[in-house]
């Protein structure tokens, strides 16, 4: 039986944060997301916050402590496309997704590690993509923002792994959500003639992965890439 305890997920309003969220309320942890607007599964506390404002998340996690208790679970899941070609990709849209996407994970990230190192433990998982690894045509801005979580979970993992800390991150191949249904028909059908198990993942899929690894029996692992991709990108 995995111990209960105080997850917080970005990003948590709908998608596969909405499916993590659900996965850990149903298998009895006190979960909290971040939204800007809407809320979260049913069971959980939805408090309001932007990564990209540094004082709303202050907030969010003050409140998130003093309602369910200090954070011992973070998954870092909020995240933007704006995909196009490197030659029309603007500076702003390059930007607009490195901002939400990795800055965003660090300002979450320095926040909410604080009680972890305090407490001497923690999990903490950042959701990245297949595109970090294998690259796509039109998203050099988001398979860099995802590509730097690797780096992020490994340098994480030499810094705080003394302190029973662990960060991995967990990269979904194409998942069936509102961001992979903005891909055009041509895009989906190449993807789907490259994953070797014909099909795009539903978002519990993913959610049960990042349970198991906030789970006790995870704990010797740490700096790890999990993917959750149908073999897409196998080898990377």
């Amino acid at each position: 039986m995995t111990t209960s305890r105080v997850v917080l997920i970005t990003g948590g309003n709908r998608g596969i944060g909405y499916a993590i969220a659900s996965e850990f309320v149903a298998a009895g942890h006190k979960v909290a997301v971040t939204v800007r607007s809407g809320s979260g599964p049913e069971g959980s506390l939805a408090v309001k916050a932007d990564v990209l404002d540094a004082a709303s998340l202050d907030a969010a996690i003050a409140e998130v402590e003093q309602q369910l208790g200090p954070i011992e679970v973070l998954v870092a899941n909020a995240g933007i496309t704006k995909d196009t070609l490197l030659m029309r990709m603007s500076d702003e849209d390059f930007e607009q997704v490195i901002d939400t996407n990795l800055n965003g994970v660090f300002r979450v990230l320095k926040r909410a590690s604080k009680s972890m190192i305090k407490q001497r433990f923690g999990r903490i998982l950042l959701i990245g993509s297949v595109v970090g690894l294998l690259g796509s045509p039109g998203q050099v801005n988001y398979s860099a923002s995802k590509s730097a979580l690797v780096g992020m979970a490994r340098s994480l993992t030499r810094e705080l792994g003394g302190r029973g800390i662990t960060a991995n991150v967990v990269a979904p191949g194409f998942i069936d959500t509102d961001m992979t249904s903005e891909l055009t028909k041509e895009q989906q059908d190449d993807y789907l003639s490259r994953i070797p198990a014909g099909r795009f993942a539903a978002p519990a899929e993913v959610a049960k992965a990042c349970l198991w690894l906030a789970g006790d029996d995870a704990s010797y692992i740490s700096g790890a890439v999990i993917p959750v991709d149908g073999g897409l990108g196998m080898g990377h």
